[in-house]
């Protein structure tokens, strides 16, 4: 996902690799929605570029962005099309395909990078290679010459901050993507959520296949932009704590024109649901500490498309995970420009055909195939436990 969207520059086509002159590469941070943080302190110190995937630290040809003084950004302030500029710098023409964002050490007051538990207290964010080397990220980022590549840093805090048992401790895994902004006329999904109909962790996301591209919270008015997102066409998800997922398809993304899913006065409103736990465990190699594992419910609505529903990282220490996950049947609606009113159905009228209560949980590790295991929490015989094992 990550190559595939920086696989789109905004500088315009053709094979730069081999190109002369010099382009300039710009660089901004977004963030995704965070699951039971108030806050998520990262300090940027500076941002290095490498046309190798391959290169070590201390190789040539790395260019550095480079943030003086070091800039403390709170996460989760950057949601709903908010963007932090990091810098930009001059560097040859050509193809970059490894990125190191550099991050400052906790011997500062206040932390430069920790983390807010809701109704907790501040704790360090422990990053083990970020303050040396550099957090890594494989992307592939075309810059033309006598042109400005601009591109944006999205974290998924939700997905990137990791608890470790009952130590107290927390690490920064990141889960980041890179996105080109081609242009600022368009690139974004612009709608409004009923606020009377929300439940709390309310996440809208912008996904294809099953994959979130971006994702934010609503606003407290209900408003919600997603930006930037790459031109294409997605299903809108919207997750909600005591709601049924609610499925919104065929939404377009274009460069010319924000995407307007209703207005102030035609909002998406949400159906109640119960919801029932999907919990288990992941281990490789019989253990279940620093597996780095990611869990995903996945859910496939009658007639399409499947989606994600939630999605968390594994606990450092015991590997577990848990979702309290809708039982109600998700309710799907096809995007149309401009509409009166925003109406949703349940995906299937028939008991044995919703996907009501029915999901795909779905563990990826890396380095290694992922694994997979269906539920029904309907079903009384069916286990909603799973413990996953790899190899």
């Amino acid at each position: 996902m990550l190559a595939g969207l920086a696989l789109l520059s905004g500088c315009g086509g053709g094979d730069s690799s081999t190109s002369s002159g010099t382009g300039t590469l710009n660089l901004s941070i977004t963030d995704q929605p965070a699951c039971g943080y108030d806050h998520v302190f990262i300090t940027v110190e500076k941002i290095r570029v490498h046309q190798s995937e391959s290169a070590e630290d201390s190789a040539a040809g790395w260019h550095e962005i480079v943030l003086s003084p070091a800039k403390r950004i709170d996460l989760l302030t950057l949601t709903n099309g908010v963007l932090e500029i990091l810098g930009q710098t001059v560097l040859p023409a050509g193809t970059y395909t490894q990125m190191r964002l550099v991050l400052a050490s906790n011997s500062t007051t206040p932390m430069a990078n920790s983390v807010v538990p809701t109704g907790g207290n501040e704790v360090p964010l422990t990053t083990p290679s970020g303050q040396q080397t550099g957090l890594k990220m494989n992307v592939d980022i075309t810059v033309e010459p006598d042109k400005v590549a601009d591109f944006v840093i999205d974290f998924d805090a939700c997905k990137s901050v990791v608890k470790a048992g009952a130590s107290g401790q927390y690490l920064l895994k990141p889960v980041v993507s890179v996105i080109p902004v081609i242009t600022e006329a368009g690139q974004r999904i612009v709608g409004y959520v009923n606020t009377a109909t929300l439940g709390a962790a309310t996440r809208i996301s912008a996904q294809i296949g099953g994959a979130v591209v971006k994702a934010t919270p609503p606003e407290a008015n209900g408003r919600f932009v997603l930006y930037p997102v790459p031109p294409g066409t997605y299903d809108l998800v919207i997750t909600s704590t005591g709601k049924a997922t609610a499925v919104m398809t065929g939404v377009p993304v274009v460069t010319t024109a924000y995407t307007y899913v209703g207005s102030d006065s035609v909002r998406i409103a949400l159906t109640d649901s119960n919801a029932l736990d999907a919990t288990g465990a992941v281990t490789v190699n019989g253990d279940p500490a620093n597996t780095g594992a990611t869990v995903r419910a996945l859910q496939a609505l009658y007639g399409g498309p499947t989606v994600e529903v939630a999605s968390m990282p594994v606990d450092a220490s015991f590997g577990t995970f848990g979702f309290s996950l809708p039982v109600g049947s998700p309710q799907v609606t096809a995007y149309v420009a401009n509409p009166a009113a925003i109406i949703f159905a349940s995906d299937s009228t028939e008991p044995t055909l919703t996907a009501a209560g029915k999901y795909t949980l779905e563990a990826s590790i890396a380095g290694l195939a992922s694994k997979t295991a269906a539920i029904n929490l309907l079903d009384s015989n069916t286990p909603t436990t799973f413990d996953f094992t790899a190899p």
